[in-house]
């Protein structure tokens, strides 16, 4: 198990599921509506802005439908080839379900986008720790390190 410094980390993930639920409120609205055969506003049923997918996207991801966070991941990055956060995301959704080539696959596009993003690598790192992969894990997670990503540091240090 890959440790990750709590108070930090946990903060972030506080202020990014309070975004999410503020951004993804009205779709989660429409979804409901839609559920109810209700009419669905068109703003909140098709968004053509790549952030509130992402936004929905996270949201869906912070509470385990992965399945979900793929779809909406996948919008955003219809919308905007270039979000590397949705590309990132898509790719640790897609190693939580246990497919790893397409993780990686995704995962590494975002690095493309962001070479300089050590938590783009710690999370590359981690898909190929859970794919079995250690030596080029260790790799990722030394990258990751260089970069500055606290939770690879903290994950080095442990495995010493």
């Amino acid at each position: 198990m890959i440790s990750t410094s709590a108070s930090g980390r946990f903060a972030v993930v506080l202020l990014i599921l309070a975004v999410a639920l503020a951004l993804a409120a009205p779709a989660v609205a429409a979804d409901k509506a839609a559920a109810k055969g209700l009419k669905i506003p068109a703003a909140a049923a098709e968004s053509r802005d790549p952030n509130f997918w992402f936004q929905k996207g996270a949201l869906c991801a912070t509470y385990g439908n992965n399945q979900a966070a793929i779809r909406y991941f996948g919008r955003a990055i219809a919308l905007d080839p270039g979000h590397s956060g949705a590309l990132f995301s898509q790719g640790v959704s897609y190693g939580q379900l246990g497919n790893f080539t397409r993780a990686v696959s995704d995962i590494s596009r975002a690095i493309e986008m962001e070479p300089q993003n050590g938590l783009y690598y710690y999370g590359r790192g981690r898909t190929y720790l859970l794919a079995g992969e250690k030596d080029r894990a260790m790799q990722d997670f030394r990258k990751a390190a260089d970069l500055g990503d606290e939770d690879a540091q903290a994950y080095l240090k442990s495995v010493k």
